[in-house]
C-alpha cells in the first residue's frame, strides 16, 4: 500500500533506484528502450539478447544524477531453459536479488496461415510463448522466494484484435496474456505479473510493415493516433508496471496502441 503523502518527489514513486532489473530482447527496439529507461530510473540493469551488435559485455549508461552506470549484457536464448536458468542465477548472484523482469524477447512472421510450415509455427511458439514461460518461471522462482517482485511480459495488440494471418504469432501472444493472468493469481500477493500489448512500434521487427506502403496505410487507417508507437513510449509503460506507481496493479494487460483496439 502506498501513502502518497509520504512518498516525496513523484520521481521516487516511478523510480527504480537500487533495484535489480532484467530485460530480455534488449539489443534493439522495445527492449533497448526499456534498458535505457530503467537505467535512467536508477535500476541496476542486466540485459539479454540472442543477437548483439558486436560482442556482448558491460556497457555504460547514465543514472538520473548523471553518474555512470554499468549494464551487464549477456547472450541468452530465451527458448533454452538451461541457458536461462544459468544466466538467471548469475543475475541474482551479481545483485543479490531480482526485483523487475521485462520480457521483451520475441519474433514474428507474416506468412498466411494456410502457408505457414509447422517448423515455422514451432519456432515462433518456442520463442514467443515457451520462451516467455521459461524466463518468467526462472524469475518467478527468485521473486517468490524473496516475497516481492514485478514481472512485465510483452503481448501484442494483435492478440486482442487480430487482423487475420500471423496465426502462430497471434496465438503465442494470446497465450502470453493467459499465462500472465494465471501467474498473477498464483504468485500473489508478493509478486505482480502484468502484460503490455503494444501497437505497431517502430523497430527492426516492424520494418517490413513500414516498408510496404499498402500494409503501412492499412495499419494507420485503423489507428486513431494516426502514427506508430516509439519504443520509448512502450518503455514508459514498462517503467510504470515495474515501479511502485503500479503497486496495486496485477494481472492487467496494458494496451498501448494509439487506439487500434477500440471497438
Amino acid at each position: 500500500m502506498i501513502d502518497l503523502s509520504t512518498v516525496g518527489p513523484l520521481e521516487r514513486l516511478f523510480g527504480l533506484s537500487g533495484r535489480s532489473a532484467l530485460v530480455t530482447g534488449a539489443a534493439s527496439g522495445i527492449g533497448a528502450a526499456v534498458v535505457e529507461t530503467f537505467v535512467r530510473a536508477g535500476a541496476m540493469v542486466s540485459a539479454w539478447d540472442v543477437l548483439w551488435p558486436g560482442e556482448p559485455g558491460p556497457v555504460a549508461g547514465r543514472r538520473p544524477d548523471g553518474s555512470a552506470a554499468t549494464v551487464g549484457r549477456a547472450t541468452v536464448d530465451v527458448a533454452d531453459p538451461e541457458a536461462v536458468e544459468r544466466a538467471m542465477a548469475e543475475v541474482v548472484a551479481r545483485h543479490g536479488r531480482l526485483d523487475v523482469l521485462v520480457h521483451a524477447a520475441g519474433i514474428t512472421d507474416r506468412t498466411p496461415s494456410l502457408e505457414v510450415s509447422l517448423e515455422d509455427w514451432d519456432r515462433i511458439v518456442d520463442v514467443d510463448l515457451r520462451g516467455t514461460f521459461v524466463c518468467v518461471r526462472a524469475a518467478g522462482r527468485a521473486m517468490v522466494a524473496a516475497g516481492s517482485g514485478s514481472i512485465v511480459t510483452i503481448s501484442s495488440q494483435l492478440a486482442i484484435s487480430p487482423p487475420g494471418g500471423r496465426a502462430a504469432y497471434v496465438a503465442s501472444k494470446a497465450g502470453v496474456i493467459g499465462l500472465t493472468r494465471t501467474l498473477a493469481v498464483e504468485w500473489a500477493p508478493g509478486v505482480r505479473v502484468n502484460a503490455i500489448a503494444p501497437g505497431v512500434t517502430r523497430s527492426p521487427m516492424t520494418a517490413a510493415i513500414e516498408a510496404d506502403p499498402e500494409v503501412r496505410a492499412r495499419f494507420l487507417d485503423r489507428i486513431p493516433a494516426r502514427r506508430f508507437a516509439e519504443p520509448s513510449e512502450i518503455a514508459a509503460a514498462a517503467l510504470f508496471l515495474g515501479s511502485d506507481a503500479s503497486a496495486y496493479v496485477t494481472g492487467h494487460v496494458l494496451v498501448v496502441d494509439g487506439g487500434y483496439t477500440i471497438p
